[in-house]
């Protein structure tokens, strides 16, 4: 049998290869353990990528937090695999999300979202308040004009009125206040259109803007939803009758700032282009953003013979066909009313 001798150098070298493939494993596995384990996040925590931020920045930047602790570790692993790119946004954190998880997570565009209600029923003005008010929207349009604001989004309109679309709109950060206010127009847009290619025949309208117009009256009249065609049917009856509309929310529209919550007896004379007490016909634009529901109803006005209504008190109408009728629903209604009130065409 012959015997193998090691020299010492021999022995040394497969002494040190031992130890370095030793630590080359254990070091393996505790980067793989580290790009598997939680970060070191406590609880939620937003983070905001703006437009320009890196994969860099940001890890160097949690790394001050003493929230990535290996931010060099991470952005080389980022490179070898090609996730670097990030979307801009707000992105949630959740306590337990590893250091892998959190890459995908900015890869993803998984963004935090927002939500602005537009209610139908408010102008233009109260939308534009509104808008304005968010934190969280890139505000472009407050203390603008309407023709500056036109001009900046391009519209091709006289008036605001009517136009935006009452909804819930989601958006992002860096998602500007024009954004939603166009968004809200192209909507509107879109389904005028959609109602007004399905209108039903005869009816008094020149144009689907005249539709909008008394939408806009309807939405304002009524929120009991099963009323709203009736209500159209009354204003359309009255329309080919050549009477008046004699509807209190276009009063109160064309009093603008004077209105302070109840129309006097001389609101309803004094001449205004929206008083329809005085004018004949429809008001020269909207009195407010309708919904589709309303413009729906403005187009498919409920066939009858009523030509008045007058409020209960609950929300909802009492309608009539005659003057007689009328006065005496309004008696039975509205007796506990001032005397100098009157909120139904007579």
């Amino acid at each position: 049998m012959i015997k193998v001798f090691k020299s010492p150098v021999t022995r040394i070298f497969g002494l040190v290869f031992s130890v370095l493939f030793s630590l080359i494993i254990t070091s393996f596995a505790a980067i793989k353990h580290w790009f598997y384990s939680p970060i070191n996040l406590k609880e939620e925590k937003v983070l905001v990528v703006a437009p320009g931020d890196t994969l860099g920045k940001i890890s160097y930047q949690l790394a001050k937090e003493n929230i990535i602790l290996y931010p060099r570790l991470l952005i080389g692993y980022a490179q070898l695999t090609e996730q670097t790119t990030v979307e801009v946004g707000e992105y949630l954190l959740q306590p337990g999300i590893t250091p892998l998880q959190f890459l995908q997570h900015l890869q993803s565009g998984d963004v935090v979202s927002y939500n602005v209600t537009l209610v139908e029923g408010l102008r233009f003005k109260d939308f534009l308040n509104n808008l304005v008010a968010q934190d969280k929207l890139t505000i472009t349009l407050k203390d603008k004009t309407f023709t500056e604001i036109k001009e900046q989004l391009n519209l091709d309109i006289e008036h605001p009125e009517g136009w935006f679309y009452p909804d819930t709109y989601r958006y992002v950060r860096s998602t500007s206040d024009a954004d939603i206010l166009l968004l809200a127009h192209q909507r509107m847009k879109k389904i005028l259109e959609q109602e007004w290619s399905n209108r039903s025949n005869n009816l008094p309208y020149r144009s689907s803007y005249e539709a909008l117009i008394m939408a806009s009256i309807v939405e304002k009249e009524t929120g009991v939803a099963s009323e709203r065609t009736e209500i159209a049917g009354v204003f359309v009856r009255r329309l080919k009758k050549g009477m008046r509309l004699q509807t209190d929310p276009t009063v109160i529209y064309g009093m603008g700032e004077r209105y302070k919550g109840n129309i006097r007896r001389k609101d309803l004379t004094t001449p205004t282009p929206y008083n329809t007490y005085v004018i004949k016909g429809l008001p020269p634009t909207p009195i407010a953003m309708p919904a589709r529901a309303a413009i729906h109803a403005a187009l498919h006005p409920k066939k009858g013979k009523s030509l008045y209504f007058v409020a209960k008190g609950d929300g909802s109408h009492q309608f009539s066909e005659t003057l007689t009728q009328h006065n005496q629903a309004v008696q039975k209604y509205q007796i506990k009313r001032r005397s100098d009130y009157r909120s139904s065409p007579k």
